[in-house]
C-alpha cells in the first residue's frame, strides 16, 4: 500500500473567526493521533525553511531531542536544521519548563513568528517533537526536497492518560529482522507509544544469544518447517504476504532450516535505538511453559528428560530440580545485562502441570513446602524468580495465569484471558498493577474486520467494578502480535496498522471521539505510504450475502478516491489484471463476486467474497397459539462444527433473545435455538451474526449466515426475502472454550442494525 494516497482532507470549518487563537472546532483541526488533551488553533502559520534554526539553551537536557527534531528536515532540505544556543526570531525553540510536572507532558505554541516547544523532561520533549512531526506535511517523511514545510498556528497542552502504552511482538514463531523491529519502534514513537514487549523465546524458536548456553541459539534458533508454516504456504497461493521470508532460510548440515537469532551486541544496539526514542524494551523469556526450544537442547530441564507437545501445551521445565532454577537464573542474569528495563516478563502462561504431578521430585518438594496442588508449585516457581529479579533491581510481569496458586502484590499482571473477566479486578483489588491486553480486541494477530478498529478504540481499560483508588492500578494497555501465521514484515504491518493508532489514542487521550479519529486517520495513510508501511486498507462496505427477487446491482463506495476496485466472477482471486468495477454492476442471477481494492502501485487489499442469491418471497406460516420466545437446546460437550451437533441434549430452556442462558454455561457447549421469527412486513431482511466460536443461521429453511468454525469474535451477515408473518428460525452456536460471544441484529431494506424485538420470537 506504499503508493496509496488520500485525496481529501475533511475538516470542520466555521464561518467566523476570533482574533488570535480560537477553539479547536473553529479552525482546521490538525489531524493529530493521538488527539492532544487540549488544542486550540489560529489563523497564521510558521514556515520552516533551510535557514530556520533550532534554539537549545546551554545546559539544556534536550540535546537528543533537538538532534532528532533537526533530522526530521533532512529529506526536505538535504541536511538537518542547524542548532544554536542564541535566541533569534523565526526559530524553533526547545525550552525546559519545570512547571510542567506531568510525566511525558509538554506544551507547544506556534505563531507566524516562532515555534516554542516546552517540556519538563526529555521524554516530554520527545513526545512534543512527534507532535511537531505530525503537524508537518507527510512529505517530510520522504525525499521531496524543496517542499514547502508549514506548521499551523496552534496552542497545545498535552499529557497521557496511561503510563503503559504498549506494543508486543513475538519473534519466536516467525523471525523478524532488527531493521523491522526498529521500524516498528519508529511507528510506536510517532504515535506516542512507550513500551515494547519483546517476546524472544517460545517452543518454536529461541532468539536471544545466551553465552553460557550456546546451544540455545546454535540449535534452538532453527527448525524445519512446521504445520504453521504449511498453513502460511497454502495461504501464500492467493496472498504473497504469507510467503515464508527467504532471508531467514538457511542450509545447515544438508538440511533446509528456518529461523534466526539476535546477538547480544545487536540487542544492545536496539536498546540504545529505543532509549533515544524514549521507548522501554521489556524482554520476555517465557517459562516454565513454552520452553521446548530450550528443552530440546538441554533435556535435563524437564522432569522426565523429554520434550513434546501434549493435547494443549508443550512439556514445561521442571521447577523441582535445583539445576533448572540455576539455569533460569543464569538466563535472566544475561538478559538483565542486555536490557536495562526495570521490568522482565516471565510469561507463566499455558503450563501443562500434569508432568509435575507425575514427578517424584515435585511430589517431594510440594510435601516439603506444604503445597496442596501443582498450581501452588507454579506460583512457588514464579516467586523464586521474582525474588531473584527484585534482588537485581528488576520487577516481574506475568500473564494472568500467575494469579493461580497465589502471587505477591509486587508482581505486575498482564491480563489476556478474556474468558476470565474477574482476573484484572481481583488483581487490582489485591494491590497488583495490571496491564490490560485482552485477547478480544487486543490480539492484533487476529484477522481484522470492519469491527476491529472501533473495538480497539472504544475498549474501556478500567473495569467498572473498581473504585477510583483501585483503578489507578490499571497502569495501561497493550496490543499483541502472535506470529504463528505471520511470516513476513508486510503481514505484520497489515495487522498492526491502523489498529496501533486506535490503541495509541485510546491510551493517551482522556476523551474519545471515534468519528473524529476516523477523519484524522484518513490523512495519516499518506504519511504511512512515505514510511513504507503496508497498512490494511479500510473494508469495502459490503455484505457477505445478498438476497434479491428480480434483479439488483452491486455498487461499491471507495474508501479513497484513487483506489481501484477490481472483481472476478469465476471464483478466482482478483489481480491487477482483473476487471475494474467502474460503476454499478447489474446482477440478474445468483452469483459469487470476489472484489478487492488496489492502490495505484498495485498493492491489493483484502479479497472480499460476496454472494448474490436470487430468491422467491418466503411464505409465512400460520401458527396456532404460539408461545413467547425461542427454545434453546443445550449440549454440554464439545463439537468442531455446527453440522456435528447431535445426541441427547443436557437441557432445554426458553429465551426471549438470542443469548446464552445463565444455566447453559460451561467450558465447552453447543446451543440450538429453535422457533419462529414473526416479521411485521414483507421485505429483504439483513441479519448480522457475531460469534466466538461457531454459529449458523437459517430462516425459512434458507441459509442466511454461515459463521461456522472455531474463531475469535467475528461478524458475518446475510439477507433473506421474507413475506410478512412467521418463518421457521434455527440458529446453532458452539462455544469451543476460552470465552464466548453471541449477538444477532437485523435491519430491513438497508436500515441501521437493531436488536431483534422479543415479540418477534415464538415457538
Amino acid at each position: 500500500m506504499k503508493n496509496a494516497r488520500n485525496s481529501f482532507h475533511q475538516f470542520y470549518i466555521f464561518l467566523f473567526f476570533l482574533a488570535g487563537f480560537v477553539s479547536v472546532k473553529a479552525q482546521q483541526t490538525p489531524a493529530l493521533i493521538p488527539q492532544p488533551t487540549s488544542i486550540t488553533t489560529g489563523k497564521a502559520s510558521f514556515t520552516v525553511t533551510p535557514n530556520t534554526t533550532i534554539h537549545v539553551a546551554n545546559g539544556s537536557p534536550f540535546g537528543n531531542e533537538a538532534a532528532l527534531l533537526a533530522e526530521l528536515f533532512q529529506n526536505s532540505f538535504g541536511q538537518p536544521l542547524s542548532q544554536t544556543t542564541k535566541a533569534s526570531p523565526n526559530q524553533i525553540s526547545l525550552k525546559h519548563d519545570k512547571t510542567i510536572t506531568a510525566a511525558e507532558g509538554y506544551r507547544i505554541s506556534i505563531t507566524a513568528k516562532e515555534t516554542v516547544v516546552a517540556a519538563g523532561s526529555p521524554v516530554g520533549m520527545f513526545r512534543a517533537v512527534q507532535t511537531i512531526r505530525q503537524l508537518l506535511p507527510p512529505s517530510v517523511e520522504g525525499k521531496a526536497q524543496g517542499a514547502k514545510l508549514v506548521l499551523p498556528a496552534v496552542e497545545i497542552d498535552d499529557a497521557p492518560s496511561f503510563g503503559w502504552r504498549g506494543i508486543h511482538l513475538d519473534v519466536s514463531r516467525h523471525f523478524f529482522s532488527l531493521d523491522y523491529v526498529k521500524k516498528l519502534i519508529d511507528l510506536m514513537a510517532l504515535y506516542k507509544l512507550n513500551k515494547f514487549h519483546f517476546h524472544l523465546t517460545d517452543d518454536q524458536g529461541w532468539r536471544v544469544e545466551i553465552k553460557k548456553y550456546p546451544k540455545l541459539t546454535e540449535e534452538g534458533a532453527w527448525r524445519s518447517f512446521n504445520n504453521q508454516d504449511s498453513v502460511c504456504m497454502e495461504r501464500a497461493k492467493e496472498n504473497p504476504d504469507f510467503i515464508i521470508d527467504p532471508k531467514h532460510i538457511v542450509s545447515k548440515d544438508g538440511k533446509q532450516l528456518y529461523g534466526g537469532f539476535y546477538t547480544q551486541v545487536q540487542l544492545k544496539e536496539l536498546v540504545a535505538y529505543a532509549v533515544a526514542r524514549h521507548i522501554e524494551i521489556i524482554p520476555e523469556i517465557d517459562m516454565p511453559g513454552h520452553m521446548m526450544a530450550a528443552i530440546n537442547s538441554y533435556n535435563y530441564l524437564s522432569c522426565d528428560s523429554t520434550s513434546r507437545f501434549g493435547q494443549f501445551f508443550s512439556t514445561p521445565i521442571c521447577p523441582c530440580n535445583p539445576s533448572t532454577i540455576q539455569f533460569a537464573k543464569d538466563i535472566f542474569t544475561e538478559i538483565m545485562d542486555i536490557f536495562p528495563s526495570k521490568y522482565i516478563h516471565i510469561g507463566g502462561d499455558e503450563v501443562d502441570r500434569t508432568y509435575w504431578e507425575k514427578s517424584d521430585a515435585c511430589k517431594a518438594l510440594m510435601q516439603k513446602e506444604g503445597m496442596k496442588n501443582s498450581a501452588e508449585l507454579q506460583a512457588w516457581f514464579i516467586r523464586q524468580m521474582e525474588s531473584f529479579f527484585n534482588a537485581n533491581g528488576k520487577k516481574l510481569i506475568g500473564w494472568d495465569e500467575i494469579l493461580e496458586g497465589g502471587v505477591t502484590k509486587t508482581a505486575t499482571i498482564m491480563y489476556w484471558r478474556t474468558w476470565v473477566p474477574h482476573a484484572p479486578v481481583e488483581a487490582a483489588k489485591s494491590g497488583n498493577n495490571v496491564i490490560m491486553t485482552p485477547g478480544n480486541p487486543m490480539y492484533f494477530s487476529d484477522q481484522p474486520d470492519k469491527n476491529s478498529l472501533p473495538a480497539v478504540y472504544n475498549y474501556e481499560m478500567i473495569p467498572k467494578e473498581l473504585t477510583p483508588t483501585e483503578a489507578k492500578r490499571i497502569v495501561g494497555g497493550q496490543g499483541n502480535l502472535w506470529t504463528e501465521y505471520i511470516p513476513t514484515e508486510q503481514r505484520a504491518d497489515y495487522l498492526y496498522m491502523p489498529r496501533l493508532t486506535a490503541l495509541a489514542e485510546n491510551l493517551w487521550s482522556g476523551k474519545k471521539n471515534y468519528s473524529s479519529y476516523l477523519q484524522r486517520l484518513n490523512t495519516h495513510y499518506e504519511r504511512l505510504d512515505y514510511l513504507d508501511v503496508s497498512y490494511r486498507l479500510p473494508d469495502l462496505e459490503l455484505l457477505n450475502e445478498y438476497a434479491f427477487t428480480e434483479a439488483t446491482v452491486l455498487s461499491v463506495k471507495k474508501p479513497f478516491d484513487e483506489l481501484i476496485i477490481r472483481y472476478t466472477l469465476d471464483g478466482s482471486a482478483p489481480t491487477s489484471a482483473s476487471a475494474e468495477l467502474k460503476g454499478p454492476l447489474p446482477i440478474r442471477q445468483s452469483a459469487q463476486v470476489r472484489l478487492a481494492a488496489f492502490t495505484k502501485g498495485g498493492r491489493r487489499g483484502d479479497v472480499q467474497d460476496v454472494h448474490f442469491k436470487k430468491q422467491s418471497w418466503a411464505k409465512a406460516h400460520n401458527l396456532v397459539a404460539p408461545k413467547k420466545g425461542l427454545e434453546a437446546i443445550w449440549y454440554k460437550r464439545s463439537f468442531d462444527s455446527t453440522s456435528l451437533i447431535s445426541g441427547s441434549p443436557d437441557g432445554k430452556f426458553t429465551v426471549s433473545t438470542v443469548s446464552v442462558p445463565a444455566e447453559a454455561k460451561a467450558e465447552t457447549f453447543a446451543l440450538q435455538f429453535r422457533g419462529y421469527i414473526d416479521v411485521p412486513q414483507q421485505g429483504i431482511y439483513t441479519f448480522y451474526l457475531t460469534s466466538d466460536d461457531a454459529s449458523f443461521l437459517r430462516i425459512a429453511g434458507r441459509e442466511v449466515v454461515n459463521n461456522d468454525g472455531m474463531h475469535p469474535p467475528r461478524e458475518r451477515n446475510g439477507q433473506v426475502a421474507l413475506q410478512k408473518g412467521s418463518h421457521p428460525f434455527a440458529l446453532d452456536f458452539i462455544e469451543g472454550g476460552g470465552g464466548f460471544t453471541l449477538r444477532l441484529k437485523y435491519s430491513l431494506n438497508g436500515s441501521e442494525p437493531k436488536d431483534i424485538p422479543a415479540g418477534w420470537l415464538k415457538h
